[in-house]
């Protein structure tokens, strides 16, 4: 295994952090807390995270802290038997490179929309949703020079390694995003309906609590937000030090995410109607930018650092699901950390422009299959498929493969017996079937 400088613990919970407050986070956290009652959602969400998102975060830990290896060489020195077999589950590693594409071209919109805010953005709903379907659809440049700056900036970090790349940046843009967060919650707490936002994200409903659909909704947020399934969690602490406490540190990292889920509710719902919670990718592209615009220079300030913040959390997240892959490939294909990170960076160009030319109305016709479009497709069997699977496979793998006596010598140090004994019964039984409930319920 190439050996790289480690992260500091404070390196390691900013990066998993970061990884974890990508654009499901600060975007569609808002919107699902919209959609599922305000409060009620936020409880139940913080209460799946706590109970089952940590456990299965720290199953997949697991595996990187007790091998110090890649995801596909993790799984194959701590199978006891069937070694080559069982480490064919390693593919899930390729689900993060998977949807580094489709994600950067969304980071590339957000970034787009940055710079609009420096001249005119829209001033009403109806030429803002125009605006927003012209991007996507007609303006291939300006989609393509967002998509390429995001691109760079990820593919540098990364080329720099775990230490003097993914840590720095992290360490300069997590405490960035909170400023920028405070900065525009203080904004909307004086010009705001900052009230009603407190009031719907705050007061008690506990009469949707244990409304299913609120439930199995709150459950796939969870484990997509933490960056389940795809070998970010395994690949991140492979590079922890031994001073780094695993459990202690899941916590942290799903505080500051909640956290800024929150932050971003109270934004959104200081400017927007609760009621426009449901238009998806309008209520950041065309409610809130129409909002933006219609406000003057004033408008034009918030609007930027508002984008900026989604592009901190994209770029976060971007960087922590290309890791993965390049250091599959430098442990598996035997090649140094730029060779790696160029076979990376070559699949994520093409790709991106697929997903791309697949919006762009000229040859949108020619990347459509099975009604949907490339972009759309990708995200639908990485997001709802084999990222879901990738955990299930994680759990049961590290629940029922692992010798529990292994478990126990990794594990001893860092939660006490008795927590340790329920950890191992939440992801050998708990933890699949509410994974199985919410797969379930996706293809419903």
């Amino acid at each position: 295994m190439h050996k790289e400088a480690h992260f500091s613990r404070v390196g390691y919970i900013l990066a998993m952090a970061g990884s974890a407050i990508g654009l499901g986070t600060a975007w569609k956290f808002p919107t699902m807390v919209g959609l599922g009652g305000g409060f009620a959602f936020i409880l139940v969400y913080l209460v799946l995270c706590l109970a089952i998102g940590a456990a299965a975060f720290l199953a997949e830990a697991l595996l990187g802290r007790a091998t110090r290896r890649d995801t596909v060489g993790a799984i194959y020195e701590l199978a006891p038997s069937a070694k080559r077999a069982w480490s064919i589950g390693g593919f899930f590693v390729f689900v993060s490179i998977m949807i580094v594409p489709f994600y950067l071209v969304v980071v590339g919109w957000i970034f787009y929309y940055a710079m609009l805010c420096m001249s005119q953005l829209p001033t009403d709903p109806v030429s803002a949703k125009e605006a927003f379907g012209y991007l996507a659809s007609n303006n291939i440049f300006g989609v393509s020079m967002g998509f390429l700056i995001v691109f760079a900036l990820s593919i540098y970090t990364i080329l720099k390694g775990v230490k003097k790349g993914i840590e720095k940046l992290n360490l300069v843009l997590m405490p960035s995003l909170f400023i920028l967060l405070i900065a525009l919650v203080t904004y909307s707490a004086i010009f705001g309906n900052f009230a009603g936002a407190a009031s719907f994200l705050f007061t008690p409903d506990l009469s949707k609590v244990l409304d299913a659909d609120l439930l199995l909704k709150a459950l796939g947020l969870a484990m997509f937000s933490m960056s389940l399934g795809m070998g970010t969690v395994c690949t991140y602490a492979a590079n922890t030090d031994k001073f780094t406490n695993l459990f202690s540190s899941v916590f942290y990292i799903i505080v500051l995410n909640t956290m800024v889920g929150i932050l971003m509710g109270l934004v959104v719902f200081s400017f927007i109607p609760i009621e426009n919670a449901s238009e998806g990718p309008g209520l950041i592209f065309v409610s809130l930018a129409s909002l933006f615009g219609s406000m003057g220079v004033a408008g034009q300030i918030i609007g930027f650092a508002f984008f900026m913040a989604l592009i901190f959390a994209g770029i976060t997240s971007a960087i922590s699901i290309i890791e993965p892959t390049a250091l599959f490939l430098m442990n598996n294909a035997k090649v140094e950390r730029p060779k790696a990170v160029a076979y990376c960076a070559v699949f994520i160009f093409v790709v991106g422009f697929i997903c791309i030319l697949s919006y762009y109305k000229p040859s949108a016709e020619v990347f459509t299959f099975f009604g949907k479009s490339f972009f759309d497709l990708l995200d639908y069997i990485t997001s709802i498929i084999l990222m879901p699977l990738g955990a299930l496979f994680f759990c049961v793998f590290v629940g029922w493969v692992v010798p529990k006596s292994t478990l126990a010598e990794n594990l001893k140090h860092q939660m006490p017996k008795g927590v340790f004994e329920i950890w191992v019964w939440v992801i050998r039984i708990i933890v699949p079937a509410a994974i199985i409930s919410v797969g379930v319920y996706n293809f419903l």
